[in-house]
């Protein structure tokens, strides 16, 4: 087994730390960004959402062959992420900005920023991505790392929710519009922060990694037979659709929960406190609860799949999420405790999900080469990627037309079937999701006793070469 040093964990944690912040602002504030703070319709970003994002979920398997095809002194995908940090940190900045005065410029410019920052994000993701599947041959290092990963992921999550209002409230207040305060500035800046935030931890993930798997042969596969190998992967296929529908449920319960506590949930200003000129709400103590039981959903990883294995610790932690989910449905209206214990249980469940999800596509990476004889961990963790997008594209897209469909109009009051919808979008909805995911784990081949065998089979076949 590969002896990974302490500052290598976490350093590559530090990559996902440095995605998370703009991914949670993603999911849990753009489309509140564009209707609300820009003025933006909801079927209007619900269908850029659909536009963009499925153009950038076909972009990132063209990244991972890229990655595969890349030689460097520093690797096959480290130096993706020397090169594309600030990039990426200049995009997350322009896509939380807006400018044109009508309605049509705006939705022009957010097309535009958006496509680009989905674009970069993809180009530093993706390798990052693949970077797991390099660094250790080891399942149970990978799972190990995997959870160094998440945890960063969600500390980078817990670092955005817990400061993007209070910031965006203290910015606000240092441009005034009219007589009031600059919301949008204060958006801006607040993407500022956490975009040199971002890539200084994206420059530490790059010198503080190392890539050590080689392949067994050195001869590259054509992209044709890469694809086509990717195509035939029965594991591949099912993780995929488990890992679409987890992020389905993910996207739209994010996308909701921001307009249920401004819209839902009666008494949700009483809440509120200050600190340091910062004002804090109700939903950013909702939101870094559920980060900090989904740290410890992760915690809980390792223990947990020793005892059941992957698949069966997967499993059943989506059914948690299903049970818990309808559950939150029938809770009384303005039962605030209840929701935040809902929401705990929730995230721990879902903790446990997302490093499985990344482990498993290194074992499936492993599972190709030793049936195909050639490696393409950049095309296959693309797809881990690809899933992101692709479950964001229709959770995200949803949230949108589903606001619509249920008569939202922002910063107005809602109407009955508006305020169900919006509950609908926090509950049954993404239950559908979540079983659906389990009812596609339940037929992942890839047990860990297959997965010995597999591992000891491609180590002889290493040492031969």
């Amino acid at each position: 087994m590969e002896n990974i040093k302490l500052r290598e964990k976490i350093g590559y944690g530090l990559g996902d730390a440095a995605s998370s912040m703009f991914w949670k602002l993603f999911t849990m504030y753009l489309l509140f960004f564009y209707t609300d703070v820009v003025g933006l319709s909801a079927a209007a970003v619900g269908t850029m959402f659909l536009v963009t994002r499925v153009w950038d979920t076909l972009l990132d398997p063209f990244i991972g062959v890229l990655g595969d095809r890349t030689e460097t002194k520093w690797g096959k995908f480290r130096p993706y992420l020397l090169w594309v940090a600030i990039p990426f940190g200049i995009c997350g900045i322009l896509t939380f900005s807006s400018f044109g005065g009508t309605d049509t410029a705006k939705m022009i410019y957010a097309y535009v920023t958006y496509t680009l920052m989905m674009m970069v994000y993809s180009l530093i993701n993706v390798p990052y991505a693949s970077l797991l599947g390099v660094m250790s041959a080891s399942p149970q290092t990978r799972t190990e790392l995997s959870s160094y990963r998440m945890t960063f992921a969600f500390g980078g999550s817990i670092l955005v929710l817990a400061l993007v209002e209070p910031l965006t409230d203290f910015f606000s207040r240092m441009e005034m519009n009219s007589g009031k305060p600059s919301i949008l500035f204060g958006w801006q800046m607040a993407a500022c922060f956490f975009a040199l935030i971002a890539v200084v931890m994206f420059f530490l993930t790059f010198s503080w990694t190392k890539e050590r798997i080689r392949p067994i042969v050195e001869k590259k596969g054509s992209l044709k037979n890469d694809i086509r190998d990717l195509c035939t992967n029965r594991p591949w296929w099912i993780l995929l659709g488990a890992s679409v529908m987890v992020l389905v449920f993910n996207s739209v319960r994010d996308g909701a929960a921001v307009f249920f506590f401004k819209y839902n949930v009666s008494g949700a200003s009483d809440w509120s406190f200050s600190i340091f000129s910062g004002t804090f709400t109700l939903i950013t103590v909702y939101l870094v609860l559920g980060q900090a039981f989904n740290i410890i959903g992760i915690l809980c990883v390792p223990a947990l799949t020793r005892l059941l294995g992957k698949k069966n610790t997967f499993f059943y932690a989506m059914v948690g999420a299903t049970v818990l989910s309808v559950l939150f449905y029938f809770l009384p209206e303005g039962f605030v405790s209840g929701i935040l214990v809902m929401q705990a249980l929730i995230s721990f469940c879902a903790g446990i999900v997302s490093p499985l999800m990344w482990s498993m596509y290194a074992d499936i990476a492993d599972y190709s080469e030793w049936k195909t004889g050639r490696r393409a961990t950049g095309l296959i963790f693309s797809s881990s990627s690809m899933s992101q997008k692709l479950g964001w594209t229709i959770g995200g897209s949803m949230s949108g037309w589903l606001l619509f469909y249920f008569g939202f109009e922002a910063n107005a009051v809602q109407t009955e079937s508006s305020l169900n919808g919006i509950l609908l979008m926090m509950s049954l909805l993404p239950a559908c999701a979540t079983l659906i995911s389990v009812l596609f784990i339940s037929r992942y081949p890839l047990t860990e006793k297959r997965m010995c065998e597999i591992s000891a089979d491609l180590e002889s076949k290493r040492k031969e070469d």
